[in-house]
C-alpha cells in the first residue's frame, strides 16, 4: 500500500472544483453572488460557447485593493466571515472562501479590480500552477473576472459537459434566478457577443414580468406576510396557472436561492385543495428570516438550508400562501377541516341522447375510439360480445356527470372512471411498443410550434434519436421556440405542444439514459395521461363497450397509473339494501 501523503494545493482545489464548480453555470453563479456580495448595482455577464470558452463578469461593486488580489484567489480565505459566530449568522451569499480557487484551478482566470479611492486598478492571472505578478490595469472602479477554458486541464471533467446550447440554457437559468433576487440591480447578459437579457433596476413584480413573461404576472397573487421575524412576499401564481412542470418555480430565503424540501412541501400543501396531482404551481417566493434561525453550511453549492425551527417555518409559510390564494379564489381563509365540510355545488342534470347517452360537450374529437381501435374493430368487438355471455364488466348503459361509464354485468352494477381506464390501457399499448424497440410515429398535417426555455431547446436538439424512439420528432424553430412535426400514432389526439413539453421536461431533468430506464414507466405514463380520453367527452355506447373491452384485455387495468381503481363493482345486493327491498 502506498505511503500516504499530502496532496498539492492544486490537486485538492481541482478536487473542490468537482464540488463547486460542475459545469459552466454553477461558476457563473459564484462569481455573481461575490459580485452581489461586493454591493454592485450593474453587473454585465459575458459568456462564449456555452461559458465553456470565456465567463467574464464586471461589476460596480466596492472592490478590492492591490494586496487583497491574491488572497481572493486563495482557498479558504475570505472577507465575509471570521469567527464561528459569524459562520452561524451568514448574511452573505458566500462565505467559503473557496469558490476562486475552485475556479482558476480548472480555467486561466485573470482577476482585475480597483476601489474607487485608488488611481487604477491591479491585475493578476492563474493558470494551473502558474501565478503572474500584480501588474496596473485599467478598469473602473469595481472588479472585473475573466474565466477562460473551463476544465482545460481536467479532460476527464470536461468530457461530461453538454453541447454548448444546453451549458448555455444552465447559464441563462442561472442569471434568472440571482436576477430574481436583486431586482435593485442592473443587469446584462450576452452570448456569443449578442445580447440576451438587458434588465434595468426595477420593481419586483416588473422584474418578475420581465423574466417570466407577463402571462405570469397577469395570473399572479401578490403576498406580503409577516409574523414574529418572518416575513413572506412574492407573487404565486393562481391554480388555474399551473404548469406541467416545476420549471417557474422559484424560492429564495434571505436573498439566495435554494431547493428546500421543508418550503417545497409547505408550498405544496397551500396548493393541494386547488390544484390537480399531475400540475406543478408557479411562484417567486422570498423568505426572510434571521440568519441565526438558518443554517446556510449545509452543502459546498449552498443551495440546500436547514432551519432550527423547521415546524415554525413550515407552517408560517403554509397558512401565508395558503391565505393569499383563498383570498384570490374569492372566498375566506379555510381550514382543512371547513374544506372538508364545505357544501359542493351540485352537478346539473344532463338530457338523454336518443343513443342512451348523456348529451355532454364534446372536449375531443368525434370518433375519438373509432380512429384508436378502428370503426370496424369497434363494431365487431360490440357485436360478438352481444352474442356471448355477459363480459366481466358488463355493457354500457350510460355516461354520468361526463366523467364515469355506467355498466351493467351479472352481478348487477359497474362504474368505471373513464379518463383512469382510458390511461392504463394507453400506459400499457406504450409500454408493449417500446418492448419493440420503437413506437410508431405519426407526422402531423400542421406542425406545432410552441414557445420554449432555453433548456427545453436544448434538449430537443441533443436527444434527437431518443425522441424519435419514443415516438416523436420535435425540433427547434428558433432560440426560444420548439417545432413538434410527429408525434407517437396512438397519441394522435393529443395536444402536441403541451405533450411535447412533458416529455422533454423528464429528459431534461433525468438525462436520456435515466429516461429510458428507471424512468421509463413514469415517462410512458405522462404520454399516456395525455392520450387518454378527458372529462366531459361524449362516448356512444358502441365507444363505451369498446373501452371496457379492451380494460379486460389489459394487464393491471383495476388500477390507474397512480394506483387509483379505475372500476367499482355495486352489486344487485348492495343495492336492494340500500333501497330497502326485501324489508
Amino acid at each position: 500500500m502506498p505511503a500516504i501523503h499530502v496532496l498539492p494545493d492544486l490537486l485538492i482545489n481541482q478536487i473542490a472544483a468537482g464540488e463547486v464548480v460542475e459545469r459552466p453555470a454553477a461558476a457563473l453563479k459564484e462569481l455573481l453572488e461575490n459580485s452581489l456580495d461586493a454591493g454592485a448595482s450593474d453587473i454585465t455577464v459575458q459568456l462564449e460557447a456555452g461559458g465553456t470558452q470565456l465567463i467574464r463578469i464586471t461589476d460596480d461593486g466596492s472592490g478590492m485593493a492591490r494586496d487583497d488580489l491574491p488572497l481572493a484567489l486563495a482557498r479558504h480565505a475570505t472577507s465575509k466571515i471570521a469567527t464561528l459566530d459569524d459562520l452561524e449568522r451568514v448574511a452573505s451569499l458566500g462565505f467559503r472562501g473557496e469558490a476562486l480557487a475552485s475556479i482558476a484551478a480548472v480555467s486561466s482566470l485573470t482577476l482585475a479590480s480597483r476601489r474607487a479611492e485608488e488611481r487604477h486598478a491591479w491585475s493578476v492571472s492563474v493558470s494551473g500552477h502558474d501565478v503572474s505578478a500584480i501588474t496596473p490595469a485599467a478598469l473602473v472602479a469595481g472588479t472585473s473576472i475573466e474565466v477562460r477554458n473551463l476544465y482545460y486541464n481536467t479532460p476527464a471533467r470536461r468530457k461530461f459537459l453538454k453541447s454548448e446550447a444546453t451549458e448555455y440554457a444552465h447559464c441563462d437559468d442561472v442569471f434568472k434566478r440571482v436576477a430574481l433576487s436583486r431586482c435593485d440591480t442592473r443587469f446584462t447578459l450576452q452570448h456569443n457577443g449578442r445580447a440576451r437579457w438587458q434588465l434595468k433596476a426595477q420593481p419586483l413584480v416588473e422584474r418578475i414580468a420581465a423574466l417570466l413573461g407577463e402571462e405570469f404576472r397577469s395570473n399572479a397573487v401578490a403576498l406580503d406576510e409577516a409574523v414574529a421575524g418572518l416575513r413572506l412576499y412574492g407573487c404565486a401564481a393562481r391554480p388555474t396557472h399551473s404548469r406541467a412542470t416545476r420549471d417557474a418555480q422559484y424560492v429564495f430565503v434571505n436573498g439566495r436561492f435554494v431547493r428546500d424540501k421543508l418550503l417545497a412541501h409547505a408550498i405544496r400543501q397551500a396548493y393541494q385543495d386547488m390544484l390537480h396531482h399531475q400540475r406543478h404551481p408557479a411562484f417567486v417566493l422570498f423568505l426572510e428570516i434571521d440568519p441565526a434561525q438558518v443554517d446556510v453550511n449545509v452543502h459546498p453549492t449552498k443551495s440546500e438550508v436547514r432551519f432550527r425551527d423547521a415546524r415554525a417555518v413550515h407552517q408560517f409559510v403554509f397558512h401565508a400562501l395558503n391565505k393569499a390564494l383563498s383570498l384570490a379564489a374569492g372566498g375566506e381563509v379555510q381550514s382543512g377541516a371547513d374544506f372538508a365540510t364545505a357544501p359542493r355545488a351540485q352537478p346539473q342534470p344532463a338530457a338523454w341522447s336518443h343513443q342512451g347517452s348523456m348529451a355532454l360537450g364534446v372536449a375531443q374529437p368525434a370518433g375519438f375510439y373509432d380512429t384508436l381501435f378502428g370503426a370496424q374493430a369497434v363494431k365487431e368487438r360490440h357485436d360478438a360480445a352481444t352474442e356471448q355471455h355477459t363480459p366481466p364488466l358488463g355493457f354500457a348503459l350510460a355516461q354520468l356527470s361526463g366523467i364515469y361509464i355506467l355498466s351493467q354485468n351479472e352481478h348487477g352494477l359497474i362504474i368505471v372512471d373513464m379518463h383512469a381506464a382510458h390511461e392504463r390501457i394507453m400506459y400499457e399499448k406504450l409500454k408493449q411498443a417500446l418492448d419493440q424497440r420503437e413506437i410508431p410515429m405519426q407526422p402531423l398535417l400542421v406542425p406545432a410550434a410552441f414557445s420554449a426555455a432555453p433548456l427545453d431547446v436544448a434538449t430537443a436538439e441533443e436527444n434527437p434519436d431518443l425522441l424519435r424512439q419514443i415516438g416523436f420528432d420535435i425540433a427547434p424553430a428558433s432560440p426560444t421556440s420548439l417545432v413538434v412535426r410527429a408525434i407517437p400514432a396512438m397519441l394522435v389526439h393529443a395536444d402536441a405542444g403541451e405533450l411535447a413539453r412533458d416529455v422533454l421536461a423528464e429528459v431534461r431533468e433525468f438525462g436520456a439514459s435515466r429516461v429510458l430506464t428507471e424512468r421509463r414507466n413514469e415517462l410512458l405514463g405522462t404520454m399516456a395521461c395525455h392520450a387518454a380520453v378527458r372529462a366531459n367527452r361524449k362516448l356512444s355506447v358502441m365507444e363505451m363497450n369498446a373501452l371496457l373491452r379492451e380494460m379486460e384485455a389489459t394487464d393491471r387495468s383495476g388500477q390507474c397509473n397512480h394506483g387509483r381503481p379505475t372500476w367499482h363493482q355495486i352489486t344487485i345486493a348492495e343495492l336492494d339494501k340500500l333501497f330497502m327491498r326485501g324489508k
